[in-house]
C-alpha cells in the first residue's frame, strides 16, 4: 500500500558508466526568499471560453498463447448494462455518457487525454528544431514550506490547460489559475490545509475539470475545478473566478473523513486528482503505510460532480452493506487495500479502473481477511454509475512486498479490442480486455517460489507475471555488490551474503535481512507510462534498485503508530518502512530503500539505477533502452560530482510523447529537463532546473504556438531541493 513518494530513493551515485549526455552548467542555487511574480486577478467570468470546456466471480480463460493466473480475473456479468440501467431507474438518476474535451491545444486531463496516454497530437516541436527551445515564462506558486512543514515537501504538480488558462494545485492544495501564454496569475483559492495534515510529503499531483452539460453559459461553476486535499476534502471552485461552488457539499467542500473513523491528521489524505466519469467524481485516498492493521478504510467513493452528494461507496469487504455508506454509528471496513494513485475511466462504457495498493500492514499477511487477499494489488473495474464491481485482475497474490499498483493505467485499442494497459511496480506490463479483464497478452505462472520461515502457510507458492513485456532485470548475484572503493564493495558483498535472497519474490525474514529485488520503487510508479498509438510505442522510465529489509520482532519495535503520536510529529520525516511499527502484527518493519551503503550513501549494487525504454506496442519487444539520469548532482557522502555521465539514477515522475516525435521528461535526480528523440532515445536538448522535476510535464498550444511545461518543485525524499517554479518553454517567435 506504499505511497509513491516514500519509495523515492534519495540515492545516488557517482561515476560509473556510459557517457551519453552533453555537458551542463552547474546549477545556481535558487533563492527561496524571492517572492513569486503575481499578476492582477482576471475579473469576472469569461463565458466566451466556456463553449470549449466540457469537461459474482467467473474466471476468464486467457487468449490463445496466454496463461490466465488462477483466480486472478473476474468477468463482467452478462447483462451488466441492463443491471446498470435498472440501478439508474431505481435511483431516479440517469447518467449517460457525456461529451469529452478535445485534446491538442488543451491538456484537459491529468494523463493528457481521457485515455491517459500522455500523448499530444502537437507537432510544431520536432527533433530537428527542439534544440531551439527557450523559456517562455516562469511562474512561482509562492507555496514554500513553513517551519512546521520543513523537509516534507514533494509537490509533484502537473497542471491542466483549458482554453487560455493553466489550472493547478500547489503542494498544500492552493488552487491557482494562470494565463497559459504569459504566466500571469488569474486567481488563487487557498483551502487552508494545515501542516499537520501532511502524510509522507506535501503533494498534490493534479486537479480535475468538470463542465455541467445542463448549465447555462456563463453560470458560476458551470465549469469547475476539483481537487482532493491532504486533510481529506474534495474542493470545487469555479474555473474562471476561483469562487467556491457553494452548492457542492457545504460551501464547495465535501469532507472525506465522513464514516472513516477517528480523525488522525496525516493518516488519511488525498494526493491524486479524482476520476470524472458520467458526472461522478471517483476518489480513493492515501493511507499512511506501516502504522497499524486497524487503519482507515481503503473505501472508494463516487460523488455527484454537481452537488457533492455521495452516489455510491465501494467497500471491498462489505460492498453491498456499505454501498450507500455504513449504517449509523459504524465505519467503512478498516485496514483494507486503498487507491492512493490515479484512476482512469471509460466514459462510453461507464467503467472506472482502480489500481489498488496493499493492505494497511504491508509486510505481514496472516491476519488479513479473505476480501483483502482477493483484492490487494489488483486492478479493479467498477461500474461508475452504481459502484458495483465488474472485474478485477490481481498482479500479486498475498502481497507482502508492498508491490502496490502505483501507475495510472492507459486505455487503448489493441488489435481491434478496447483494452487497458497496466504497468506494475515489479516492471510487468499487461494488456487486458477493458470490458472483461481478460488478458490479451500472455501471462505466465511462476511456480516453486520460496515460502520462507515466517509465514510459510501464507506466502503464495505461485505468482502471475507478464510473458509479453517486462522491465524487470535478471536476479542479483554476489558479483553485483558494488562500492565507491574496494572497501565499500567488500562491505556490500558481506551484507549480500548475510541476507536471505532466493531471487524474485524472496519472502520476508526476521532472523536476518532479506533482499527484495526489485524493491518497492522498481518498475513503473505514479508517473506511469506514455503511449504513442500512432507509432505503436510505449515509453517507460523506470527504476532498477533493490531494498534491504528486515521484519523487526515486536519487542524490538521502538516506533509507535501515527494515531498514538503527536499530530504531524514524523509525517514525511522518513521513507516508508524505515522504522514502521505495523501495530497489530507480530513484527515491525525496517526497510533500507535502495539498499544504500550506510557510510557513503550510495547503493550497494552497481548502476544504472534508472532507465528509459521504448517498447513496441504490437510485440512487447524493446526498441531501445538507455540509462536515465546523470551523476552531476550525486556522489558518495552526498557530495555532487557534477559529472555529466548517464549512469542512470532513480527517477520519480513520467513523460509526455508528441506527434512531433519528441519525448519530454524530468523525473531524474539530476534536476534536468530533457527532450529525447522518440525513435532513437538520444537526448536532443536539456535545461538545468532550479529544483527537481519530480512531476509529469504537459504540452499545449496558444495562438498557434506550442508550449511545454514542467514543475520544478523538488522532492524531499529524492533530495532534489524545494521549489515552486512552473516553467514553460517554446520555440522563438
Amino acid at each position: 500500500m506504499l505511497i509513491h513518494f516514500t519509495r523515492s530513493l534519495s540515492i545516488l551515485a557517482l561515476i560509473a558508466a556510459t557517457p551519453l549526455a552533453a555537458q551542463v552548467e552547474p546549477q545556481q542555487a535558487p533563492d527561496p526568499e524571492a517572492p513569486p511574480p503575481q499578476g492582477e486577478p482576471a475579473p469576472g467570468t469569461r463565458p466566451e471560453d466556456t463553449d470549449d470546456i466540457p469537461e459474482g466471480e467467473t474466471e476468464q480463460a486467457a487468449p490463445e498463447g496466454a496463461a490466465s493466473p488462477e483466480a486472478t480475473t473476474e468477468a463482467a456479468p452478462e447483462g451488466a448494462s441492463v443491471a446498470q440501467a435498472e440501478a439508474e431507474a431505481q435511483s431516479g438518476v440517469q447518467r449517460p455518457a457525456q461529451p469529452q474535451p478535445e485534446v491538442g491545444a488543451d491538456w484537459p486531463f491529468w494523463g493528457g487525454d481521457a485515455e491517459a496516454t500522455r500523448y499530444s497530437p502537437l507537432d510544431q516541436i520536432t527533433p530537428d528544431n527542439v534544440a531551439g527551445l527557450e523559456r517562455a515564462f516562469v511562474y512561482r506558486t509562492g507555496d514554500m514550506p513553513s517551519a512546521e512543514a520543513d523537509g516534507k515537501y514533494s509537490p509533484e504538480t502537473t497542471p491542466l490547460k483549458i482554453g487560455d488558462d493553466l489550472l493547478m494545485c500547489s503542494a498544500m492544495n492552493v488552487l491557482i489559475s494562470i494565463d497559459a501564454a504569459t504566466g500571469e496569475e488569474n486567481w488563487r483559492f487557498d483551502p487552508g490545509v494545515p501542516a499537520e495534515a501532511i502524510p509522507y510529503g506535501a503533494s498534490c499531483r493534479g486537479v480535475s475539470i468538470y463542465t455541467d452539460p445542463a448549465a447555462e453559459e456563463g453560470t458560476l461553476c458551470a465549469t469547475r475545478v476539483i481537487e482532493g486535499t491532504l486533510d481529506a476534502k474534495l474542493i470545487a471552485v469555479d474555473a474562471f473566478t476561483g469562487d467556491p461552488c457553494e452548492a457542492f457539499g457545504e460551501n464547495g467542500m465535501v469532507d472525506l473523513w465522513q464514516d472513516i473513523g477517528e480523525r488522525v491528521p496525516g493518516w488519511y489524505a488525498v494526493t491524486a486528482p479524482p476520476a470524472v466519469v458520467r458526472g461522478v467524481l471517483v476518489t480513493g485516498a492515501q493511507v499512511k503505510d506501516g502504522q497499524a492493521e486497524d487503519a482507515p478504510s481503503g473505501v472508494i467513493r463516487g460523488y455527484d460532480a454537481i452537488t457533492g452528494d455521495l452516489v455510491w461507496a465501494w467497500d471491498l469487504a462489505a460492498p453491498e452493506a456499505n454501498r450507500a455508506g455504513p449504517p449509523g454509528g459504524e465505519v467503512y471496513t478498516r485496514g483494507t487495500p486503498n487507491m492512493w494513485t490515479t484512476a482512469v475511466a471509460d466514459e462510453e462504457l461507464g467503467y472506472v479502473y482502480l489500481p489498488l495498493g496493499n493492505s494497511s500492514v504491508d509486510y505481514y499477511g496472516s491476519n488479513r481477511s479473505e476480501a483483502e487477499n482477493a483484492f490487494a494489488t489488483s486492478l479493479v473495474a467498477l461500474d461508475a454509475t452504481t459502484g458495483e464491481e465488474v472485474w478485477h485482475f490481481q498482479t500479486v497474490r498475498h502481497d507482502v512486498w508492498d508491490y502496490d499498483l502505483g501507475s495510472q493505467p492507459t486505455l487503448l485499442d489493441w488489435q481491434g479490442t478496447p483494452a487497458i494497459l497496466l504497468p506494475s511496480k515489479q516492471g510487468d506490463l499487461y494488456i487486458l480486455d477493458r470490458a472483461t479483464g481478460e488478458p490479451l497478452t500472455p501471462v505466465e505462472e511462476l511456480t516453486g517460489l520460496p515460502q520462507g520461515e515466517v509465514e510459510p502457510d501464507y506466502i503464495s507458492p505461485t505468482q502471475p507475471a507478464s510473458a509479453w513485456a517486462t522491465l524487470r532485470m535478471p536476479p542479483l548475484e554476489p558479483k553485483d555488490a558494488w562500492g565507491f572503493t574496494p572497501i565499500d564493495q567488500l562491505w556490500c558483498r558481506i551484507q549480500f551474503h548475510r541476507a536471505s535472497y532466493e531471487g524474485y519474490f524472496t519472502p520476508p525474514s526476521t532472523d536476518r535481512p532479506w533482499i527484495q529485488y526489485p524493491g518497492y520503487n522498481g518498475g513503473s510508479d505514479w508517473g506511469s507510462v506514455a503511449v504513442d498509438t500512432q507509432r505503436g510505442l510505449i515509453v517507460a522510465n523506470y527504476n532498477d534498485v533493490p531494498n534491504y529489509n528486515r521484519l523487526v520482532p515486536r519487542d524490538e519495535v521502538e516506533s509507535v503508530p501515527i494515531n498514538e503520536q503527536e499530530a504531524g510529529a514524523d509525517g514525511g520525516g522518513n521513507a516508508e518502512g524505515a522504522a514502521d511499527p505495523q501495530a497489530g502484527a507480530p513484527y515491525g518493519i525496517s526497510v533500507n530503500a535502495g539498499w544504500r551503503n550506510e557510510a557513503t550513501g550510495i547503493p550497494c549494487v552497481s548502476p544504472p539505477y534508472g532507465h528509459i525504454r521504448a517498447i513496441d506496442l504490437e510485440t512487447g519487444e524493446t526498441v531501445w533502452d538507455r540509462p536515465f539520469g546523470t551523476a552531476r548532482r550525486n556522489g558518495p557522502f552526498g557530495i555532487p560530482s557534477y559529472l555529466p555521465f548517464d549512469i542512470g539514477t532513480p527517477n520519480n515522475g513520467g513523460s509526455v510523447v508528441t506527434a512531433g516525435g519528441v519525448i519530454f521528461i524530468g523525473a531524474a535526480t539530476d534536476n534536468l529537463f530533457r527532450a529525447i528523440d522518440l525513435e532513437t532515445g538520444e537526448t536532443l536538448w536539456q535545461d538545468v532546473l532550479p529544483a527537481g522535476a519530480q512531476a509529469n510535464p504537459i504540452t499545449y498550444e496558444v495562438d498557434g504556438r506550442q508550449y511545454v511545461m514542467i514543475a520544478a518543485v523538488g522532492h524531499h525524499f529524492m533530495e532534489t531541493g524545494v521549489g515552486d517554479w512552473m516553467i514553460a518553454y517554446a520555440l522563438p517567435e
